[in-house]
Order: C-alpha cells, then structure tokens, then sequence
C-alpha cells in the first residue's frame, strides 16, 4: 500500500511527493475529444491520472497527447533548459527514480537509482545536472532533502548538507546562481533561497504556510504557493529576495498549486481544486494572468490533472 496523504495544511506543502493510493488500473479514455478551454502558446507538460494511473502528457492549443503509457507511476515532469529533454518521476521498481526522455517520449534513460524514493526535482540551468528531492522516513516523520545527479558520470552528490532541517522542491534562477527551494527548519514549511555563488541562504517567508518557488524566465519573480491568506493555498509572487510579495489568486474556496511561467511571462498555469488533498476531488489546470489577476479555465479531464510544466 502506498502511502496515502494527510489532511494538514503543512503535509499539504509537500504531500505531492508522498500522496499517492493504490493504482486502480487502466481505463479507456477518448483523448480526442480533450481539449483546451482557453488559447495558449507553447507546450505544457502534466501529470494525470485520468487512464488509472499517473502517465505524463503534453497538452497543446491542439489537445493532448499521452508520453507514457504503462503500468506504473510516472511523475513531476520538468522540461530541460533547451526542451528537448524531459526529467520525470517513476516507479517501475517500487520506489521513485530520476528518468529522462526525448521530448516525443522516446529513448527512456534512468538517471537516479536508488533504494529511497527520488522525487519532485529540477534542471541547473547548464542541462547537465538535475536536482532532485529525497524523503526517507524517521521514525513516524519524513525528512527531506536535497541531491543531485551528473547526467554525464551519473555520480549523486548532497545539495545544501549544511541547512538544518528538511529541504525539498528545488527550483534554480535561469539568470543568476540562486537556487530556490521548500524547507522546514521546526514547525511547517517556508520558501528559502541558496545562492550558489555567495554561500548565503535566505528565508524569503515566514509563518509555515509558504512552499513551491518557481522563477520567472528572466529571474526577476519567484512564482509560490501559500497558505497564509486563505489556509488552503493560493500562487503569489515576490522578488528573488523576499519583497513585493502579491496574492495572485484570490479564491478562498480552492487550493491553487503547481505555478509554472508562460515563456512571455503573461501568464502562469497552476492546478486547482475545492479539495485540498491531491488523491481527492477533480484537480485541473487554469491561468492567471499575471497583470490583470484573471483566471480562465484551461484543461479538465476525468483525471486529476497536476504539476504542469511550460515550455
């Protein structure tokens, strides 16, 4: 049995790397008749469990279009700095691994195995090293932290060893050397930046209730997810230091997750749900507009549509 999430506001933060119940089986799904309910431009990958399991697909102003398609979980798709590579999650041996593929879903490659579980992870903005999270458990707790894979050596090495406490969810600035990420250092969880460079780490929020920094493409805004307005999760935007942070959705009845930047920086997609738990209710992908607040719904399937990533 896999372990199954918890209703808390502070295992919400990072429940999507260890929410995951029992694999139902294969279902038919007619993708033809999926579309989008908004125009965009470019390419979003997702995860979906809309076939029975958690298989990863593009979705384009066309419609969707499966990249894995078997018997096991495959998640977190990241798109590599150059897009033509693809860094995901999956599980074919139980545990979570690191794998890549093609951008068309071929020439699979496992990059991070082990026997703990490698999750939710990110690309250093040189393509030749991805940055991945481990959770282990302790005693009844799990404690996260932060590695990285050579895609060329395959050598694993320890991200931020000197952070006291758990760390996870990175995400890396493509214009300077900071490296976002999710970390507890007591109680709940907070947005924290690393600079490669300097050495120097900083806590962007405070409170417990902040997770999920995603930057912007010319690294002038950190896109997040936080509890504090609301206690469900909402995105707001900051800078790469901490100040100007603004509440870009503003619904108090839903859980709003998953921030990712359109190429123009116009637009985030996120996914959303009423419920606040990733193994319940229908979650599905919407835009913000990034100037205006407005939200449009984008793609809804049978499934829980989650984790998007735009090209």
């Amino acid at each position: 049995m896999r372990n199954t999430a918890v209703v808390s506001l502070a295992l919400m933060l990072l429940v999507f790397c260890s929410g995951n119940e029992d694999n139902p089986g294969h279902q038919t799904i007619e993708l033809s008749t999926l579309k989008p309910a908004h125009p965009f431009k470019g390419k979003i990958l997702f995860q979906s469990d809309m076939d029975g399991d958690r298989e990863i697909y593009l979705l384009t102003s066309q419609g969707i279009k499966p990249l894995t398609n078997n018997d096991w979980d495959d998640e977190y798709p990241k798109w590599s700095p150059d897009r033509k590579k693809i860094a995901y999650s999956a599980n074919p041996r139980g545990n979570y691994d690191i794998f890549v593929m093609d951008a068309d879903g071929s020439n699979i490659t496992p990059v991070a195995m082990s026997d703990k579980n490698e999750i939710e992870h990110a690309w250093f903005p040189d393509g030749k090293n991805i940055a991945f999270t481990i959770g282990e458990k302790k005693g009844l707790r799990r404690k996260f932290s932060l590695w990285m894979v050579n895609l060329t050596s395959k050598r694993i090495s320890r991200i931020l060893p000197e952070f006291q406490g758990s760390s996870a969810l990175p995400d890396f600035s493509p214009t300077s050397s900071l490296v976002g990420f999710t970390g507890k250092r007591a109680i709940g969880w907070d947005v924290f930046t690393y600079d490669r460079k300097s050495k120097e780490l900083t806590a962007l929020t405070e409170g417990g209730k902040a997770c999920r920094p995603h930057f912007s493409r010319d690294g002038q805004k950190i896109a997040y997810v936080s509890g504090k307005a609301d206690g469900n999760g909402d995105i707001w935007l900051m800078n790469p230091d901490g100040t100007e942070k603004v509440r870009l959705t503003e619904r108090d009845e839903t859980a709003d997750y998953f921030p990712s930047w359109s190429e123009d920086q116009e637009y985030i997609v996120f996914s959303s749900s009423l419920e606040h738990r990733i193994d319940k209710g229908n979650w599905s992908l919407f835009l913000v507009n990034v100037k205006t607040k407005e939200i449009a719904p984008l793609f809804d399937s049978p499934g829980r549509d989650v984790f998007p990533d735009w090209e």
